[in-house]
């Protein structure tokens, strides 16, 4: 594509020639000849350092956003947005010819974004999803390795979506993201807000800044879905540029509301009200989080133009998510097991008193903060899990470069607050195996933190870790050294 077709939409100053780009990159060891090279400033190393050599392989041009004194440069205000703003341009801006449903929040992004999903196919229309677990181009899952991925990777699967006939995708959008202006370009036809609760301060630094990241969404989007028992999300509502819908399950004066909730071990039942409307749903998801969450899905649906019965049978026929509340087999045995991605301070409260009130007896709950992560919170969710849990099974959960003890160390000062009883286990696969033969009858086990993830993040790097085949493997050994 021609250079100046590439910066169309760009305010930008140089004195470069017109001439086709074969390639885009920000990394300067995939420059070929011709490449339009972006030199970006990240965490660990300035793009504007490797602009020479880019030069010397061949780049025909190189995005700066200050003057190096060397030829080809092309100085815009930002490197980051103009990334994607020519990555878009390169594709032929296939995001523009599919309804794009942005989902941003701390808590609930994945759960909200599958809801969203499975409403819409109902309706017959082919959908595109990006998120967390994976991305899925309508039934073709694809490997993701971000929540919301880098500008040229989230262009190249707009591309192959609109190829596959996607009229709509539904994306998560996440907190990263719109700081680093990856999803700059795009216009959301709806954005959904759900919550916002400590997580990624090692990144943001403060609260405010968080939120601030999250709010760039709604610069962006035709209309807002806002969920206002959030203390954020009611801020959000009164300064969103954009028309705006709210909705809450605490009884908070919203557009829509979710009451008179009772939950079960398979799902929930609830009211849910909106002016002179009062339905009747059921959904296959436990606890009032679980409502919020399809609350939040019910009306961005709406808002795109959905009928209130279309979206109630919906609701109704939707499976749960993989990773969320989701119960692991657990053949011949007289307990529960459950894996779940919470592993914030927020998400561990709202998903252990979920399961609080439908647990016939002891909560045992299998936990662990990340490594390389925001250090505040290891207390706080230590205190959380210990308040809301019967027994306390603290663990490894991707400690990365740390070491793995003193993450533990730091965490258990929140357990020892509340005093319930606890076992510390450095290992997550010997942690699992002690939890399963210490499990007793009406037991519920929650294992806490990786969900639908099959890895574990160790120093050495990466190894496979699903925790559903590591429970099934360990109770069919368990199952032959009884025989």
């Amino acid at each position: 594509m021609n250079l100046y077709r590439l910066l169309e939409g760009l305010e930008w100053k140089g004195s470069v020639p017109d001439q086709d780009i074969p390639s885009l990159t920000c990394d300067s060891r995939q420059v070929e000849p011709g490449s339009l090279f972006f030199c970006i400033k990240g965490g660990q190393s300035d793009g504007h350092d490797f602009a020479k050599a880019a030069c010397e392989a061949g780049a025909a041009a190189v995005v700066v956003e200050r003057d190096l004194g060397i030829p080809g440069q092309i100085l815009v205000g930002n490197s980051r947005l103009a990334y994607s703003i020519v990555c878009g341009n390169y594709f032929g801006n296939p995001a523009r010819k599919m309804k794009l449903v942005g989902i941003t929040g701390t808590n609930g992004k994945t759960t909200t974004t599958y809801l969203i999903k499975h409403i819409l196919e109902t309706t017959g229309a082919k959908v595109g999803l990006i998120g967390t677990i994976q991305i899925e181009v309508g039934d073709q899952p694809l490997l993701a390795k971000y929540t919301t991925p880098d500008p040229y990777q989230l262009h190249t699967t707009f591309a192959q979506m609109e190829k596959a006939g996607c009229e709509y995708v539904v994306m998560e959008v996440s907190s990263h993201s719109l700081d680093q202006n990856r999803v700059a370009g795009l216009t959301f036809e709806v954005g959904v807000f759900t919550n916002l609760t400590q997580d990624h301060l090692d990144y943001h630094g403060t609260m405010e800044n968080y939120y601030q990241a999250k709010r760039k969404l709604f610069d962006h989007c035709r209309a807002a879905v806002v969920d206002v028992d959030d203390a954020y999300g009611k801020r959000l509502a009164g300064e969103c540029p954009c028309p705006v819908k709210t909705y809450s399950v605490q009884g908070n004066p919203a557009d829509y509301m979710a009451g008179e909730i009772v939950t079960f071990a398979d799902g929930s039942a609830y009211i849910l009200s909106a002016k002179n409307r009062r339905e009747q749903v059921k959904i296959a998801m436990p606890g009032a989080f679980s409502v919020a969450n399809a609350t939040g899905a019910a009306a961005a649906c709406l808002a795109l133009g959905m009928g209130w019965e279309r979206v109630l049978y919906a609701l109704s026929t939707c499976p749960g998510v993989k990773g969320r509340l989701e119960v692991l087999p657990a053949p011949g045995k007289d307990f529960t097991i459950l894996r779940d991605y919470a592993h914030s301070p927020d998400g561990l409260e709202k998903m252990l008193t979920a399961v609080r009130n439908f647990a016939p007896g002891r909560i045992l709950c299998l936990f662990g903060p990340a490594g390389c992560r925001d250090r505040t919170k290891r207390p706080k969710m230590g205190k959380i899990v210990a308040t809301l849990a019967d027994f306390v099974i603290l663990t490894s959960d991707n400690p990365r470069t740390e070491d793995p003890q003193q993450i533990l160390n730091d965490t258990l000062p929140g357990i020892l607050e509340v005093g319930t009883p606890y076992k510390m286990i450095v290992n997550r696969y010997d942690a699992i195996e002690w939890a399963l033969h210490n499990a007793q009858k009406d037991d519920i086990l929650v294992l806490a933190g990786k969900g639908h993830e099959d890895y574990q993040v160790l120093d050495y790097g990466t190894i496979y870790f699903d925790e559903k085949e590591v429970v099934a493997r360990l109770l069919a050994e368990e199952a032959a050294d009884a025989k």
